[in-house]
């Protein structure tokens, strides 16, 4: 079989701290790894000579090429108009612009590509046929989120400054009041005798939601509360293996990258009751909607070693489920089929 050429455009990668740039290195991570026989690769290069495009981000040379490329083309959906407007602050006649050029982006691709498939639904809303949307979930390399040993384990809490018998909940992703970073806080408040790690920071700066709140509760955080701000995803591993559980309180998601990285460390999961989470993560972790329930799902995770345990093989069985072979292979057989005809 003839290797297919695939130009993939992305600043996704530009922007540190945020899913879509981890989602976009573990796709080519896959395909550099599994596709050796099957792809050629060209990043952000010349179009003509590619088989199929492959848009991840909405910045302005991704949309041209879409545009007024004559090759078969696919765009990844990471977020729609609704998660944008609740995620920057922008003047209402500027988040009517970017809502219209979003959706004129997403339909200048032939395909587009989705990570959750409640999202499907949604793109209906916009006009979208259900020919042109492609469900493909979220993976991460188990080379690179992975269960440490005992031993290791302890090293790095002693490195972190935490004791043995801590118990550490752990959430990583962008300081947007939408990601719950606030609940996170005041949660810890209520549990002063669990230690709270989030990991990340405004990557968008200012513009992001709930800025200024947050701001100021950094500078009044509880001392149980650590907040290391954006670091590697090495160090997210780390930081992943000397927790006990995984609390991430968002309010609106598609299928997180961090919550796939918790699952392959096999942390139990503790998680808002999303209509996103429903369709792929539905009886494998346990949730709740308030501070003050999310404090007792806490303190039940925390005294009940049975329930800790039930938890973690949920969680690897979600890190088995959504595996890198079965994702390649799906992204293989998507690929060449969009090679094949390009929608009129």
């Amino acid at each position: 079989m003839q290797k297919l050429k695939l130009g993939m455009y992305s600043q996704a990668t530009s922007v540190k701290g945020q899913g879509v740039g981890s989602a976009y290195s573990e796709l080519m991570r896959l395909l550099e790894t599994y596709g050796k026989d099957d792809f050629s690769l060209s990043v952000n290069g010349r179009v003509k000579e590619c088989d199929v495009i492959h848009a991840h981000t909405i910045d302005p040379p991704s949309f041209l090429s879409l545009r007024f490329s004559k090759k078969p083309s696919v765009i990844s959906v990471h977020f729609t108009p609704d998660m944008a407007d609740n995620s920057i602050r922008l003047p209402r006649l500027f988040l009517k612009v970017f809502d219209w050029y979003l959706i004129r982006v997403y339909k200048s691709a032939d395909f587009v590509h989705v990570v959750n498939p409640n999202l499907k639904t949604e793109l209906l809303k916009y006009g979208f046929s259900p020919e042109r949307i492609k469900y493909i979930p979220n993976f991460v390399s188990k080379n690179s989120f992975y269960p440490m040993s005992a031993d290791e384990r302890l090293a790095l809490r002693q490195k972190y400054g935490y004791r043995e018998d801590d118990f550490i909940a752990f959430a990583c992703g962008q300081m947007r009041q939408g990601k719950g970073i606030q609940d996170f806080i005041n949660t810890a408040r209520l549990v002063p005798e669990v230690k709270f790690i989030w990991a990340g920071g405004f990557s968008f700066g200012k513009l992001a939601d709930g800025y200024n709140e947050t701001k100021k509760m950094l500078e009044e955080l509880p001392e149980n509360v650590f907040c290391p701000g954006i670091v590697s995803r090495e160090e997210i591993n780390d930081l992943l293996n000397i927790s006990d559980l995984f609390y991430f309180p968002s309010y609106q998601e598609l299928f997180p990258m961090s919550i796939l990285e918790a699952a392959s460390v096999h942390l139990p999961l503790l998680l808002r009751d999303l209509p996103e989470y429903r369709n792929i993560l539905t009886g494998y972790f346990l949730h709740a909607d308030t501070n003050e329930e999310f404090a007792s799902r806490i303190r039940s995770i925390k005294n009940d070693p049975d329930l800790r345990q039930e938890l973690r093989a949920k969680s690897a069985e979600v890190s088995a489920k959504y595996n890198e072979e079965s994702t390649y292979l799906q992204w293989k057989e998507f690929y060449y089929e969009c090679a094949k005809r390009k929608d009129p």
